[in-house]
């Protein structure tokens, strides 16, 4: 028997959100003239909505509100889409490379503001190391890393393209008040990224 996967489907009726149970394969834009395209949401922020068509060169397509009827989510790595957390919270994908020590999310944050991370993939970093966003297990500290006394190869932030000020991410997705404003970069906390594959999937709630 085939794998079955659950989904949420979130209907865009008037201000709020109406949900229900659905089963599909992948994201689904379901639009009011009928139409339906299967791919992954990229963003929505309340008035638009971004689409990513599947392919490998899907392309992403603009969406205004009123003309979406309903987008369903599917992967458990999506339930937190339809949760009261994203009410009035815009939502970017960011794919965080192992081997690039910060990656510009495009998103500027201001001091104070609480933002939310999950994050889905592993990556290789070194030989027969390959560790999710939460990083390698026990305790290895390495004074040569970001933030020496955390997991090597997990998820970590930053706030200003030339600040120090580092925060572990890993795998909370608890809110993180922001201590400063500026441009979001994310990154792996691991000093030698050369021989460093793969990459997280991050959705940044903001």
């Amino acid at each position: 028997m085939g794998r079955v996967r659950s989904t949420i489907t979130v209907l865009l009726f008037g201000a709020g959100f109406v949900l229900a149970a659905a089963f599909c394969k992948a994201d689904s834009l379901v639009l009011r003239d009928g139409d339906r395209l299967e791919g992954t949401l990229v963003q929505y922020d309340g008035n638009t909505i971004e689409f990513r068509e599947s392919g490998l060169f899907g392309k992403v397509r603009r969406f205004e509100r009123e003309d979406v009827q309903a987008i369903e989510f599917s992967g458990r790595d999506r339930e937190a889409r339809s949760s009261g957390r994203t009410r009035g919270l815009r939502e970017k994908e960011v794919r965080v490379q192992a081997g690039r020590a910060w990656t510009n999310t495009g998103i500027d944050v201001r001091r104070g503001q609480e933002i939310h991370f999950t994050s889905s993939g592993k990556i290789q970093w070194g030989k027969g190391r390959r560790d999710d966003a939460g990083g390698e297990g026990g305790k290895h500290y390495n004074a040569n890393r970001p933030i020496p006394n955390r997991p090597a190869a997990a998820l970590i932030g930053k706030v200003g393209q030339g600040s120090t000020d580092f925060f572990f991410i890993g795998k909370e997705e608890s809110p993180f008040r922001m201590r400063s404003s500026g441009r979001l970069f994310l990154g792996i906390n691991d000093d030698y990224l050369n021989d460093n594959s793969g990459s997280f999937r991050v959705l940044v709630f903001y």
